[in-house]
């Protein structure tokens, strides 16, 4: 049986249930109340992209093996194969960023090894002691915009060598970097060489969460291409969830059995999917025709036009972010009262009468929400309440 005769039974006009369902009034009311404030929390907000789904659905009734082992997840695997300039690596794939920056941290590390990151990272404050949970302790460094820099990498390697009671201390085993970091800023070419030259002297794996990596890479003043990751980095991952797929991250792993029997460590760890197919049609979807890199180019058009605005209408950017990411910095009052217009993400306490606020956008923001937040935007700009000097 060929391709096609395999999907002929199923296809979209003989299947009942791939026909569009009867819209019902309360559809049409939550429709609106969805819509009645612009949306720009986060770039995990919605579905998928249409592509993915559409892909699952022509796929939805062929029986396959399971755990990866199926030939969407293969042709996946050589595509980001490809794409990488790596023919040798091993890819995996993961359902979700925190499980999958602990189940690498996991692999990577023994048992009396940290690892170094940014303070700011994610594993350092947005993951719940995922990290911890496991039995590592994060070794925090002080950051500019969100990144690591070389000399302190080697500066704590080193102050924990030269340390007479190091055996009594957590000993660095690896370094945490993401690209872009939790702030949107990208590393440049020259800043993950030297990263990348400092962990390889001193025998450390670096290792790079790329939930946000199409993002980085569509950026127009990225420097980093993803062959650059391949050759810098030790490990990496490729992220689905928050660049259009339903859910999933595709680790790449340079070099064979930097971590050994990986695929049993992601089964110990719960992050290892029966139906694996649903992991490897996304990715095989999102490394056809581009498309990875045009969700990218999406984000990033419409964040330049909230970055426009911000900036005319005098709001403070906490710092320069180029990517789907954009932080300012907004009195509390105000930010409380931008927060019941629109959906935004109140990110953090910048200090006791301001708070830092994020815009997030993604593959389906709509220039409609877009128009609406410039013009909300515009309305709330108060020099007195929303602007800091």
């Amino acid at each position: 049986m060929g391709k096609d005769d395999s999907l002929r039974e199923f296809s979209p006009g003989k299947c009942h249930y791939l026909h569009t369902p009867e819209i019902k009034k309360e559809d049409n009311e939550m429709e609106l109340c969805m819509h009645s404030r612009p949306s720009f929390a986060s770039d995990y907000m919605e579905g998928a992209h249409p592509a993915i789904l559409a892909r699952l659905m022509e796929t939805n009734m062929l029986k396959t093996q399971g755990y990866g082992s199926d030939p969407f997840s293969q042709s996946a695997r050589e595509k980001i194969r490809a794409a990488c300039g790596c023919p040798d690596a091993e890819i995996h794939f993961l359902v979700g960023g925190t499980q999958t920056n602990a189940t690498v941290i996991r692999g990577l590390l023994h048992s009396y090894e940290g690892v170094i990151a940014a303070g700011s990272g994610h594993i350092s404050v947005h993951e719940a002691g995922a990290i911890e949970l496991g039995g590592h302790k994060v070794l925090t460094l002080p950051h500019v915009s969100g990144k690591l820099r070389a000399a302190d990498i080697e500066g704590l390697i080193g102050d924990y060598r030269k340390d007479a009671n190091s055996g009594h201390m957590v000993m660095p085993g690896m370094v945490y970097i993401s690209q872009p970091t939790e702030y949107g800023t990208l590393y440049s070419l020259s800043e993950l060489r030297e990263i990348s030259s400092v962990c390889r002297k001193n025998g450390l794996p670096l290792f790079l969460d790329g939930a946000r990596l199409a993002y980085a890479l569509s950026c127009p003043c990225n420097e980093v291409s993803l062959k650059d990751i391949a050759r810098l980095c030790d490990v990496f991952y490729i992220g689905g969830t928050k660049c259009g797929a339903l859910f999933g991250e595709a680790v790449v792993i340079t070099q064979q059995n930097l971590i050994p029997h990986f695929f049993t460590v992601i089964k110990q760890n719960g992050a290892l999917l029966a139906k694996g197919r649903m992991l490897g049609i996304q990715f095989d979807t999102l490394f056809e025709d581009d498309l990875y890199m045009k969700i990218g180019a999406s984000a990033i058009a419409a964040a330049d036009q909230i970055r426009d605005t911000l900036t005319k209408c005098g709001y403070r950017l906490f710092l320069d972010s180029p990517t789907n990411q954009v932080f300012i910095v907004m009195e509390n009052e105000a930010a409380a009262q931008l927060a019941r217009k629109a959906e935004i993400t109140l990110w953090e306490k910048y200090d006791d009468t301001h708070t830092m606020v994020r815009f997030v956008t993604d593959w389906a923001t709509q220039q409609r929400d877009v128009d609406m937040l410039v013009e909300i935007l515009e309305q709330e700009c108060n020099p007195t309440l929303a602007c800091v000097s």
